[in-house]
Parts: C-alpha cells; sequence; structure tokens
C-alpha cells in the first residue's frame, strides 16, 4: 500500500552489492562519512566505509581512536561485510531488541518510549523460536516443488505420446487411403484434418496446462529458494525483518490449488472398418472415432418407468446410443432429468443420475406425496425417446399389521375375544374364525384384513369397527 519505499529491506542483497563493488576493485564504494571520496578502509567496530582522509580523523578520535581498520583489498574474502542496521525511528540507534507484541525488531529508544509496556527481548534470544517457525512452514512448501516438478514431467510424457498417438493414427489412415487412390484422397484429406484439429485442442490444453504449472513452479522455487538463503545466510535481525514477508508468501503458495496429473489424455482411435459414405461414387470406409450420443436413438429401461410410490425410491436406467444405435459403451454425457408433479409444477422433485461409465446411467427419484408426475430425460437438451412421460404414483405400501393364520382359534391360543377381519365366528361364545365354522374362508388369511395373499397390501383402515380383540389377536 506504501510503494516501492514500503517494501521490506533485502540486506542479503544489500551485503551482496557490497561484496561485488569490493572485488570490483572498490570502484561504486563511496565514504560512509563524507559520501564523497572513494573508500579506502573500513572500521569492522562501526562497520563503515571510510576514505582516507575520514580514517585519520576517525583515529583521532578519543572514542575511535582503538577502533579496529581493516584494508579494502583484505575484505575480498570475506562473505558478510554488511553495515549495521538503524532504526528507522531513530536513526542513530542500532536495531539490536525484538518486540514480541509488535512483532518486529525495535532500538533501545523504542523500547522505553513507544514499546515500553510491550515484552522485548534481544534478537539473539528470540531467533531461535521465529527461525523454527519459518523452518516449520519451509518443511511444508518444499514438497510442492518436487509434485510440481512431477507433474510436469508426467506433462512432457503425455505431450509426447500425444504427438506419438497422432502420427500413428495419421500413418494407420494414410495406410488405408492408398488402396482407393482419387476416390479416398479427399476423404483422407478430411480425415487428417479432423485429426489435426483433436491434436490441436488437446495440445492446447496441454500446454495451458503445463504453462500454469511452470508459473507456479517458478513461484514457489523462488519462495524455497529465498527463504532457504534467508535463514542460512542471513543473520538473526535479518531474518526477523524479512520473517513476515516470508511467512504470508509461503502460506500463500500453500493454498494454490493445481492438478498434478494431465487434464487431457491420447485416447484417439481409427476406425478402419466402420462406413464413411460415399466419395466420388465409391464406398469408402475408415473413421475417427468421434462417437456423439444421439438423444432420438436413446431408450429409456426399468419397471419402474411409470409406477412408484410415495416416500420409496423409484428407478429406471437411461441405455444411450449413437446416431447408428449403438451402444456409445461410455459415460461423461450431460444428462438432464427432471420430475415434477402434475398439480405442483413449482415443487420438482429432485432426481440422482449415475454415470455407469459404460453408456447406461442409473436415475432415482422418491415422490413425496402420491398422484401424477411428469417426468423428462434429456440429453444435450434434447429429450429421448418416450420422453416426457407420466408416472402415476400411489401411496406407501401399507404392511399387514395382524397375522397370517388359518384360523383365529389357533393364532390366539384358544381365546374367546380374538376376532377376525373375515368374520367368522364359532359356537360357545368364540367371536373368532375356527375351521368348518361359520365365515371361514376354508384358507389361510390376514386377520387385520382377510386377504388371502400372504404378500399383499393391507386394506385394513383401522376405523371405529375395530375392536381391541383384533388388536390383541394381531400382537399375540
Amino acid at each position: 500500500m506504501g510503494g516501492v519505499k514500503a517494501l521490506t529491506i533485502d540486506h542479503l542483497a544489500v551485503n551482496d552489492v557490497m561484496l561485488e563493488s569490493l572485488r570490483g576493485e572498490g570502484q561504486g564504494l563511496v565514504c560512509d562519512l563524507c559520501n564523497d571520496r572513494e573508500v579506502e578502509k573500513r572500521c569492522q567496530t562501526c562497520k563503515a566505509n571510510l576514505c582516507h582522509f575520514c580514517c585519520q580523523a576517525h583515529r583521532r578520535q578519543k572514542k575511535t581512536t582503538y577502533h579496529t581498520m581493516v584494508d579494502l583489498k583484505d575484505l575480498k574474502g570475506y562473505s558478510r561485510i554488511g553495515k549495521p542496521i538503524l532504526c528507522p525511528v531513530h536513526p542513530a540507534e542500532e536495531l539490536r531488541l525484538f518486540c514480541e507484541f509488535c512483532d518486529r525488531p525495535v532500538c533501545r529508544d523504542c523500547v522505553v518510549g513507544e514499546h515500553r509496556e510491550h515484552p522485548c527481548d534481544f534478537t539473539s534470544n528470540v531467533i531461535h523460536k521465529h527461525g523454527d517457525s519459518v523452518r516449520e512452514l519451509l518443511k511444508g512448501t518444499q514438497p510442492h516443488v518436487e509434485a510440481l516438478e512431477e507433474a510436469l514431467a508426467q506433462i512432457n510424457i503425455m505431450n509426447s505420446a500425444l504427438q506419438k498417438r497422432v502420427e500413428a493414427v495419421a500413418a494407420d489412415v494414410q495406410t488405408f487411403s492408398e488402396g482407393y487412390i482419387k476416390a479416398i484422397e479427399e476423404h483422407r484429406d478430411k480425415l487428417l484434418k479432423q485429426l489435426e484439429d483433436i491434436r490441436i485442442q488437446k495440445e492446447n490444453s496441454l500446454q495451458l496446462q503445463k504453462a500454469q504449472l511452470e508459473q507456479l513452479l517458478a513461484d514457489m522455487r523462488t519462495g524455497v529458494e529465498f527463504t532457504e538463503h534467508l535463514l542460512t545466510s542471513g543473520s538473526d535481525l535479518e531474518i526477523l525483518i524479512t520473517k513476515g514477508v516470508v511467512v504470508e508468501r509461503l502460506r500463500k503458495l500453500n493454498k494454490v490449488q493445481y492438478s498434478a496429473r494431465p487434464g487431457v489424455n491420447d485416447k484417439i482411435r481409427f476406425c478402419p472398418q466402420e462406413k464413411a459414405g460415399q466419395c466420388h461414387g465409391y464406398e469408402i470406409y475408415g473413421t475417427i472415432n468421434t462417437k456423439e450420443v444421439d438423444p432420438a436413438k436413446c431408450v429409456l429401461q426399468g419397471e419402474d418407468l411409470h409406477r412408484a410410490r410415495e416416500k420409496q425410491t423409484a428407478s429406471f436406467t437411461l441405455l444411450c446410443k449413437d446416431a447408428a444405435g449403438e451402444i456409445m459403451g461410455r459415460g461423461g454425457d450431460n444428462i438432464q432429468v427432471a420430475v415434477l408433479p402434475k398439480d405442483k409444477k413449482d415443487s420438482p422433485v429432485r432426481p440422482m443420475v449415475q454415470d455407469n461409465k459404460d453408456g447406461t446411467y442409473y436415475i432415482s427419484y422418491t415422490p413425496k406425496e402420491p398422484g401424477v408426475y411428469t417426468v423428462w430425460v434429456c440429453v444435450k437438451e434434447q429429450h429421448v425417446q418416450g420422453s416426457p412421460f407420466t408416472v402415476t404414483v400411489r401411496r406407501k405400501h401399507r404392511p399387514h399389521p395382524g397375522v397370517f393364520h388359518c384360523c383365529t382359534f389357533c393364532s390366539s391360543g384358544g381365546q374367546k375375544t380374538a376376532r377376525c377381519a373375515c368374520g367368522g365366528t364359532m359356537p360357545g361364545g368364540y367371536l373368532g374364525c375356527g375351521h368348518g365354522h361359520k365365515g371361514h374362508p376354508g384358507r389361510p388369511h390376514w386377520s387385520c384384513c382377510g386377504k388371502f395373499n400372504e404378500k399383499s397390501e393391507c386394506t385394513w383402515t383401522g376405523g371405529q369397527s375395530a375392536s381391541r380383540s383384533l388388536l390383541r389377536t394381531v400382537a399375540l
């Protein structure tokens, strides 16, 4: 936000510039005191570069008389000759402390002023904690470099495989075309153009993905290399100064999402036995496999196509075919399904479409209420055969609350008060049915509704006519 001046100073780079200037026979280095004459010596105590005149004045002062002076040429073998890092607020003070509250280095005057009540300590005492946190973050970033390098290697392999595959298919097309010299040349050129378009499309996708991954890898490498250089070559104070920028950058890099797999494949197939129509009166063969689904040829199958029950899942299968009526044999088509109540079209039922990856799709839905529903099944925004169609949703299958028995006397253990829906009774005060007695249907039946089919749906309504003795039979 503050522009270039607000950026964190790279003191490692400043040190490298000074070293390069020394190796170049001092060209470009001027005295730190007078800013006019060329540097001849360096005060190791003050870490200042001095000209001949300022060096003599430096030695004459009592405070600096015993400072160590080194000739400039003797510094060429050094790896670090950096200047002391001064406080931006108090330019006369060197940054030697670190404020934990503000998370930045401070000087002695800052501690007694603005940071008076803040927890502060010497940089040498806190570098271990902050350095370890940066190293731990670096460990999480380094694996991404290897992953990106591997991803780019896979991209190159796939690009090579794609090129070889295209060349192989082109060779097949060329060989097949030679049999029909004149009539086949036009068809051959058409096939090669189609193949080239496929190659360009796939290669463009690979190149785009490659460029994105290369850019991301470059960003990752820059972040890793800079951090490694900072941690290995930087001083405690330099690490703490640059820590905020480095941590923010590494965190952003770690959050970047990328795919380590090629975005396209090399599945291109030439079908020499497939009819391609006529060319100049000759029957020609050979096509590039660009099989597309034909909605008009797709069919719907299943027992639940036109019937369903409320709150129970109904399902059917969509079989996708191409224009020739052949099964696609693969998935990935855009299937759209809508289930709309006839009386409440603004309350559609949510369908589920499962791609079986073989040209068939398993479609299911669960209607919440009985009634008539309209089902739309579209492929590429076109209706398939039989779509739209209606489904009659019946009420939920009602299980039998009673028992499937031969008679009430047997199922109740001889209780006189037990009743049966068949209406049969027995002499002696028995209210339920019995074998060979009045009202017994002569075969096994349900005690709740009297139906004879054991797997049937119960029709008992549970109204006022139902007696407690019937329910007791049910319990037994």
